[in-house]
Protein backbone atom coordinates (compact mmCIF):
# COMPACT_ATOMS: atom_id res chain seq x y z
CA UNK A 1 0.00 0.00 0.00
CA UNK A 2 1.27 3.26 -1.03
CA UNK A 3 1.42 6.78 0.63
CA UNK A 4 -1.66 8.08 -0.70
CA UNK A 5 -3.73 4.97 -0.05
CA UNK A 6 -2.50 4.66 3.32
CA UNK A 7 -3.51 8.08 3.79
CA UNK A 8 -7.01 7.90 2.39
CA UNK A 9 -7.69 4.38 4.24
CA UNK A 10 -7.04 6.19 7.50
CA UNK A 11 -9.06 8.82 6.86
CA UNK A 12 -11.97 6.62 5.99
CA UNK A 13 -11.48 4.73 9.04
CA UNK A 14 -11.38 8.43 10.93
CA UNK A 15 -14.45 9.50 9.15
CA UNK A 16 -16.56 6.21 9.82
CA UNK A 17 -15.59 6.29 13.56
CA UNK A 18 -16.87 9.55 14.29
CA UNK A 19 -19.93 8.96 12.02
CA UNK A 20 -20.52 5.77 14.12
CA UNK A 21 -20.20 7.93 17.54
CA UNK A 22 -22.56 10.98 15.95
CA UNK A 23 -25.07 8.12 16.07
CA UNK A 24 -24.42 6.44 18.82
CA UNK A 25 -24.29 9.78 20.75
CA UNK A 26 -27.60 11.09 19.04
CA UNK A 27 -29.53 8.03 20.29
CA UNK A 28 -28.40 8.27 23.99
CA UNK A 29 -29.54 11.69 23.41
CA UNK A 30 -32.75 10.83 22.48
CA UNK A 31 -35.18 11.62 25.46
CA UNK A 32 -37.62 9.18 24.44
CA UNK A 33 -35.16 6.66 24.62
CA UNK A 34 -34.24 6.89 27.98
CA UNK A 35 -36.02 5.59 31.35
CA UNK A 36 -38.34 8.17 32.91
CA UNK A 37 -35.85 9.78 35.66
CA UNK A 38 -39.31 10.10 38.13
CA UNK A 39 -39.22 6.03 38.32
CA UNK A 40 -35.36 5.24 39.10
CA UNK A 41 -34.94 3.08 42.06
CA UNK A 42 -33.36 5.36 45.09
CA UNK A 43 -32.30 1.83 46.84
CA UNK A 44 -30.33 0.11 44.22
CA UNK A 45 -27.33 1.27 42.28
CA UNK A 46 -26.45 0.35 38.40
CA UNK A 47 -22.46 -0.60 37.95
CA UNK A 48 -20.87 0.51 34.75
CA UNK A 49 -17.28 -1.02 33.83
CA UNK A 50 -15.19 -0.33 31.08
CA UNK A 51 -13.52 -3.13 29.77
CA UNK A 52 -10.76 -2.37 26.74
CA UNK A 53 -8.01 -5.36 27.25
CA UNK A 54 -8.92 -8.95 26.52
CA UNK A 55 -5.35 -9.64 28.98
CA UNK A 56 -7.94 -8.30 32.17
CA UNK A 57 -10.94 -10.56 31.23
CA UNK A 58 -10.68 -12.85 33.97
CA UNK A 59 -10.03 -10.53 36.13
CA UNK A 60 -13.56 -8.98 34.85
CA UNK A 61 -15.24 -11.78 35.34
CA UNK A 62 -15.18 -12.22 38.98
CA UNK A 63 -15.16 -8.20 39.68
CA UNK A 64 -18.07 -8.04 37.65
CA UNK A 65 -19.40 -11.46 39.62
CA UNK A 66 -18.83 -10.06 42.76
CA UNK A 67 -20.73 -6.42 41.78
CA UNK A 68 -23.86 -8.67 40.97
CA UNK A 69 -23.96 -10.38 44.21
CA UNK A 70 -24.77 -7.48 46.08
CA UNK A 71 -28.03 -6.85 47.04
CA UNK A 72 -27.51 -3.13 46.49
CA UNK A 73 -26.59 -3.94 42.81
CA UNK A 74 -29.62 -3.72 40.06
CA UNK A 75 -27.65 -4.92 37.10
CA UNK A 76 -23.47 -4.51 35.75
CA UNK A 77 -23.24 -3.12 32.59
CA UNK A 78 -19.92 -4.46 31.10
CA UNK A 79 -19.18 -1.38 28.53
CA UNK A 80 -16.64 -2.63 26.02
CA UNK A 81 -14.90 -0.37 23.96
CA UNK A 82 -11.92 -2.38 21.94
CA UNK A 83 -13.44 -2.33 18.51
CA UNK A 84 -10.74 -4.92 17.40
CA UNK A 85 -12.00 -8.06 19.93
CA UNK A 86 -13.65 -10.10 18.00
CA UNK A 87 -17.14 -10.86 18.90
CA UNK A 88 -16.52 -14.65 19.47
CA UNK A 89 -14.50 -13.28 22.08
CA UNK A 90 -17.47 -11.25 23.72
CA UNK A 91 -20.06 -13.99 23.12
CA UNK A 92 -17.84 -15.81 25.11
CA UNK A 93 -17.11 -13.63 28.01
CA UNK A 94 -21.30 -13.21 28.31
CA UNK A 95 -21.42 -16.73 28.69
CA UNK A 96 -19.02 -17.19 31.25
CA UNK A 97 -21.01 -14.38 32.99
CA UNK A 98 -24.02 -16.18 34.75
CA UNK A 99 -24.28 -14.64 38.50
CA UNK A 100 -27.12 -11.83 38.32
CA UNK A 101 -28.09 -9.20 35.95
CA UNK A 102 -24.74 -8.63 34.18
CA UNK A 103 -24.54 -7.88 30.41
CA UNK A 104 -22.18 -6.54 27.61
CA UNK A 105 -22.73 -4.13 25.80
CA UNK A 106 -19.82 -3.29 22.58
CA UNK A 107 -19.77 0.24 22.15
CA UNK A 108 -20.03 2.19 18.85
CA UNK A 109 -16.36 3.46 19.65
CA UNK A 110 -13.62 3.35 21.57
CA UNK A 111 -13.65 7.17 22.55
CA UNK A 112 -13.76 7.63 26.51
CA UNK A 113 -16.19 10.01 26.41
CA UNK A 114 -18.52 6.64 25.99
CA UNK A 115 -17.91 5.64 29.64
CA UNK A 116 -20.67 8.39 30.10
CA UNK A 117 -23.02 7.74 28.05
CA UNK A 118 -26.63 7.25 29.22
CA UNK A 119 -28.16 3.86 28.88
CA UNK A 120 -32.27 2.90 28.66
CA UNK A 121 -31.29 -0.43 31.13
CA UNK A 122 -30.20 1.93 33.50
CA UNK A 123 -33.30 1.92 35.62
CA UNK A 124 -31.38 3.43 38.89
CA UNK A 125 -30.89 7.06 40.48
CA UNK A 126 -27.21 5.84 41.57
CA UNK A 127 -24.18 4.84 38.53
CA UNK A 128 -21.13 3.24 39.83
CA UNK A 129 -18.45 4.27 36.99
CA UNK A 130 -15.73 1.48 37.58
CA UNK A 131 -12.22 -0.04 35.95
CA UNK A 132 -12.15 -3.81 35.19
CA UNK A 133 -8.67 -3.88 37.34
CA UNK A 134 -10.09 -2.72 40.93
CA UNK A 135 -11.69 -4.58 43.32
CA UNK A 136 -13.62 -3.72 46.47
CA UNK A 137 -15.38 -5.56 49.21
CA UNK A 138 -19.20 -4.77 48.89
CA UNK A 139 -19.53 -3.58 52.29
CA UNK A 140 -17.30 -0.68 51.61
CA UNK A 141 -19.11 0.23 48.02
CA UNK A 142 -22.61 0.06 50.20
CA UNK A 143 -21.52 2.48 52.89
CA UNK A 144 -20.43 5.07 49.94
CA UNK A 145 -23.47 4.52 48.45
CA UNK A 146 -25.47 5.70 51.69
CA UNK A 147 -23.19 8.67 51.50
CA UNK A 148 -23.38 9.34 48.30
CA UNK A 149 -27.85 8.87 48.74
CA UNK A 150 -27.02 11.75 51.41
CA UNK A 151 -25.07 13.61 49.09
CA UNK A 152 -26.81 12.85 45.66
CA UNK A 153 -25.45 16.51 44.02
CA UNK A 154 -21.64 15.07 44.43
CA UNK A 155 -19.19 12.99 43.26
CA UNK A 156 -18.47 10.01 45.61
CA UNK A 157 -14.83 8.06 45.15
CA UNK A 158 -11.92 6.11 46.53
CA UNK A 159 -9.75 7.35 44.69
CA UNK A 160 -8.65 11.67 44.55
CA UNK A 161 -6.21 13.62 42.94
CA UNK A 162 -5.77 17.50 43.17
CA UNK A 163 -5.56 20.54 40.63
CA UNK A 164 -3.15 22.94 41.40
CA UNK A 165 -1.59 26.06 39.47
CA UNK A 166 2.07 26.54 38.79
CA UNK A 167 2.55 30.15 38.72
CA UNK A 168 5.72 30.64 37.14
CA UNK A 169 3.70 28.81 34.02
CA UNK A 170 0.80 30.33 34.43
CA UNK A 171 -0.92 27.12 33.63
CA UNK A 172 -3.12 24.27 35.98
CA UNK A 173 -0.97 21.26 36.87
CA UNK A 174 -2.61 17.81 38.47
CA UNK A 175 -1.31 16.83 41.23
CA UNK A 176 -1.28 15.23 44.96
CA UNK A 177 -2.17 17.07 47.89
CA UNK A 178 -2.19 14.75 50.80
CA UNK A 179 -4.15 17.64 52.99
CA UNK A 180 -6.77 18.31 49.90
CA UNK A 181 -8.94 17.12 46.57
CA UNK A 182 -10.61 18.11 44.09
CA UNK A 183 -10.82 15.38 41.32
CA UNK A 184 -12.37 11.62 42.27
CA UNK A 185 -11.04 8.88 39.69
CA UNK A 186 -13.37 6.90 37.43
CA UNK A 187 -11.41 3.47 39.41
CA UNK A 188 -14.51 3.54 40.94
CA UNK A 189 -16.71 6.70 41.04
CA UNK A 190 -20.44 7.31 42.30
CA UNK A 191 -22.87 9.89 40.48
CA UNK A 192 -26.37 10.25 39.71
CA UNK A 193 -27.61 8.86 36.52
CA UNK A 194 -28.65 12.34 35.32
CA UNK A 195 -24.95 13.38 35.24
CA UNK A 196 -24.34 10.71 32.12
CA UNK A 197 -26.82 12.65 30.17
CA UNK A 198 -25.50 16.19 31.20
CA UNK A 199 -22.30 15.25 30.09
CA UNK A 200 -23.24 13.66 27.31
CA UNK A 201 -25.68 15.62 25.73
CA UNK A 202 -25.33 19.44 27.72
CA UNK A 203 -23.28 21.71 28.55
CA UNK A 204 -23.51 23.30 24.90
CA UNK A 205 -20.91 24.22 22.24
CA UNK A 206 -18.25 24.49 25.73
CA UNK A 207 -19.07 20.88 26.15
CA UNK A 208 -18.65 19.61 22.96
CA UNK A 209 -15.63 21.11 22.64
CA UNK A 210 -14.40 19.66 25.60
CA UNK A 211 -15.68 16.19 24.93
CA UNK A 212 -13.34 16.41 21.35
CA UNK A 213 -10.10 17.40 24.19
CA UNK A 214 -11.61 13.87 25.51
CA UNK A 215 -11.08 12.21 22.36
CA UNK A 216 -7.80 13.54 21.47
CA UNK A 217 -5.60 13.63 24.31
CA UNK A 218 -7.36 9.38 25.14
CA UNK A 219 -7.39 10.88 28.52
CA UNK A 220 -9.31 13.32 30.84
CA UNK A 221 -12.76 12.42 30.82
CA UNK A 222 -12.93 11.92 34.77
CA UNK A 223 -11.57 15.19 34.94
CA UNK A 224 -14.34 16.68 32.56
CA UNK A 225 -16.80 15.10 34.62
CA UNK A 226 -15.12 16.60 37.71
CA UNK A 227 -15.46 19.90 36.21
CA UNK A 228 -19.28 19.22 34.95
CA UNK A 229 -20.32 18.05 38.22
CA UNK A 230 -18.07 21.19 40.31
CA UNK A 231 -19.77 23.47 38.04
CA UNK A 232 -23.21 22.44 38.38
CA UNK A 233 -23.31 21.72 42.61
CA UNK A 234 -20.42 24.32 43.32
CA UNK A 235 -19.07 21.81 45.59
CA UNK A 236 -16.27 19.03 45.70
CA UNK A 237 -16.19 15.76 45.90
CA UNK A 238 -16.34 13.09 48.47
CA UNK A 239 -13.70 10.76 49.62
CA UNK A 240 -14.97 7.50 50.75
CA UNK A 241 -12.51 4.68 52.83
CA UNK A 242 -12.70 1.41 51.71
CA UNK A 243 -11.82 -1.54 54.04
CA UNK A 244 -10.56 -3.34 51.34
CA UNK A 245 -10.16 -2.24 47.92
CA UNK A 246 -7.36 -3.49 45.37
CA UNK A 247 -5.87 -1.81 42.21
CA UNK A 248 -4.74 -4.60 39.60
CA UNK A 249 -3.49 -2.11 37.32
CA UNK A 250 -1.16 -0.30 39.72
CA UNK A 251 2.73 -1.31 38.15
CA UNK A 252 3.19 -1.09 41.86
CA UNK A 253 1.47 -4.77 41.77
CA UNK A 254 3.77 -8.02 42.84
CA UNK A 255 3.56 -9.61 39.34
CA UNK A 256 4.44 -13.13 40.80
CA UNK A 257 1.06 -12.82 42.32
CA UNK A 258 -0.62 -11.88 39.59
CA UNK A 259 1.15 -14.88 37.76
CA UNK A 260 -0.50 -16.69 40.22
CA UNK A 261 -4.04 -15.78 39.52
CA UNK A 262 -3.15 -16.36 35.85
CA UNK A 263 -3.82 -12.71 35.13
CA UNK A 264 0.05 -12.16 34.07
CA UNK A 265 2.26 -8.56 33.76
CA UNK A 266 0.03 -7.21 31.29
CA UNK A 267 -2.60 -6.68 33.90
CA UNK A 268 -0.71 -3.72 34.80
CA UNK A 269 1.49 -2.92 31.89
CA UNK A 270 -1.24 -1.85 29.61
CA UNK A 271 -2.95 1.58 32.05
CA UNK A 272 -2.80 4.83 30.98
CA UNK A 273 -1.46 5.68 34.85
CA UNK A 274 2.27 3.79 34.49
CA UNK A 275 3.64 6.56 32.48
CA UNK A 276 3.40 8.59 35.56
CA UNK A 277 5.34 11.78 34.39
CA UNK A 278 3.84 11.79 30.33
CA UNK A 279 0.31 10.99 32.14
CA UNK A 280 0.44 14.03 34.81
CA UNK A 281 1.49 16.09 32.42
CA UNK A 282 -1.12 15.35 30.09
CA UNK A 283 -4.02 15.86 32.52
CA UNK A 284 -2.52 19.26 33.44
CA UNK A 285 -2.62 20.04 29.68
CA UNK A 286 -6.66 19.33 29.55
CA UNK A 287 -7.10 21.15 32.65
CA UNK A 288 -5.83 23.77 31.47
CA UNK A 289 -7.83 23.68 28.43
CA UNK A 290 -10.88 22.81 30.08
CA UNK A 291 -10.57 25.96 31.88
CA UNK A 292 -10.25 28.12 28.86
CA UNK A 293 -12.76 27.06 27.04
CA UNK A 294 -15.19 26.58 29.74
CA UNK A 295 -14.23 30.19 31.02
CA UNK A 296 -13.94 29.55 34.53
CA UNK A 297 -11.90 27.53 37.39
CA UNK A 298 -14.98 25.14 38.88
CA UNK A 299 -12.91 22.77 41.00
CA UNK A 300 -13.83 23.02 44.42
CA UNK A 301 -11.70 21.35 47.11
CA UNK A 302 -12.22 19.15 49.83
CA UNK A 303 -10.90 18.36 53.33
CA UNK A 304 -10.85 14.55 54.46
CA UNK A 305 -11.98 10.98 54.71
CA UNK A 306 -15.51 9.92 55.28
CA UNK A 307 -14.87 5.98 57.10
CA UNK A 308 -17.87 3.46 57.96
CA UNK A 309 -16.63 3.24 61.58
CA UNK A 310 -14.10 4.47 64.39
CA UNK A 311 -12.65 1.56 66.41
CA UNK A 312 -10.83 2.19 69.61
CA UNK A 313 -7.50 3.75 68.89
CA UNK A 314 -5.41 3.19 72.08
CA UNK A 315 -2.53 0.01 71.84
CA UNK A 316 -2.91 -2.53 73.81
CA UNK A 317 -0.25 -5.53 74.15
CA UNK A 318 -2.03 -8.81 73.14
CA UNK A 319 -0.18 -12.22 72.32
CA UNK A 320 3.42 -10.41 72.26
CA UNK A 321 1.65 -8.00 69.79
CA UNK A 322 1.16 -4.50 70.01
CA UNK A 323 -2.24 -4.04 68.66
CA UNK A 324 -5.41 -1.67 68.86
CA UNK A 325 -7.37 -2.52 72.09
CA UNK A 326 -10.55 -3.79 70.75
CA UNK A 327 -8.69 -6.64 68.43
CA UNK A 328 -8.52 -10.12 69.01
CA UNK A 329 -5.42 -11.41 68.55
CA UNK A 330 -5.50 -15.40 67.63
Amino acid sequence: MNLKSLTIFILLSFSTAVCSLLKATAAACDAESLPDRRNLRPDQITVLINGYYESRIPLLQSIAATYAASPIVHAVLILWGNPSTSSKTLTQLAQNLTTGPISVIRQSSNSLNSRFRPHKSIQTGAVLICDDDVEIDISSLEFAFRVWGRNPERLVGFFVRSHDLDLSRREWIYTVHQDKYSIVLTKLMILKMEYLFEYTCGGGAAMADMRRVVDRERNCEDILMNFMVADMSNAGPILVAAQRIRDWGDPRNDYDENERLGLGEGVSEVGLSNRKGEHRKRRGRCITEFHRRLGRMPLRYSYGKLVNSVGEQALCRKGGKLVPCDHNVL
